[in-house]
């Protein structure tokens, strides 16, 4: 299996260029991006976000999105995510002084980001449209079967595909499996739940399906990432024994 290719955040400013289109892409970090000058559509994992100004979002690793800059550019600083917000599920939101963040990450990176945890104020998420509750539904852990979504919701069956790929650069079918990928990751990686009790609450197949899946997102296998995760009962051990 070919090694996935994770696109590069780089800490600091960054800068897009007027109407730039970055298709569907993965990055394997987690970061931070707020927003200081112009604005853009990020359509992703977690959602579909119009940002301007002081808005913030948060990047868990592994996600992927889409990002379509406004005709104005728009220039971002890309901070490391501090820990405190590491498991939110509140992606994006504001912060009171951007400006200050730019001058204390020229300065210390890890203090920004620090001072970002400081600032950040979770926004409501709001749906613009069908895409983005079928997005919504795709991440859930139930199967969606997509001719009864679309009839229960009114939208056109024979458009369903198409409308979401414009909206979030890939079919539905791809989309929720990288979300069940996603989810299974996140599961292997926090706990002890055996790897095939993982894949048949998340309805994978079976545990090779599973493990197809996080290798294709990740570049690993759920047993390589299971051997990363710390053993919860010697570390329990070691303090147990004041080390």
């Amino acid at each position: 299996m070919r090694s996935p290719n994770f696109a590069d955040a780089p800490l600091g400013l960054l800068d897009h260029h007027p109407n730039e289109l970055r298709a569907r892409h993965c990055h394997d970090d987690a970061f931070v991006a707020v927003v200081l000058e112009g604005g853009y559509q990020e359509a992703g994992d977690e959602g579909r976000f119009d940002v301007r100004p002081g808005d913030a979002l948060i990047h868990h690793p592994f996600e992927s999105h889409l990002d379509r800059v406004e005709a104005k550019g728009a220039r971002v600083l890309v901070l490391g995510l501090p820990a405190e917000l590491a498991a939110t599920s509140h992606v994006r939101g504001r912060v009171g002084d951007p400006d200050a963040l730019v001058r204390i990450a020229a300065r210390d990176p890890r203090a920004a980001a620090a001072a970002f945890a400081e600032q950040f104020v979770a926004t409501p998420d709001a749906a613009l449209d069908w895409p983005d509750l079928l997005a919504r539904d795709l991440c859930g852990h139930a199967p969606v079967r997509l001719g009864e979504w679309a009839e229960r919701t009114g939208v056109r069956a024979e458009t369903l595909s198409r409308g979401f790929r414009a909206a979030y650069g890939c079919t539905p079918k791809a989309f929720r499996a990288d979300a069940r990928a996603r989810a299974a990751l996140a599961a292997i990686r926090v706990g002890g739940e055996p790897l095939s009790d993982i894949a048949h609450r998340l309805h994978f197949t079976d545990q090779a399906h599973m493990t197809h899946a996080v290798a294709r997102l990740s570049g690993a296998t759920p047993g390589a990432w299971r051997r990363m995760v710390p053993d919860v009962k010697s570390i329990q051990d070691m303090a147990d024994l004041g080390v």
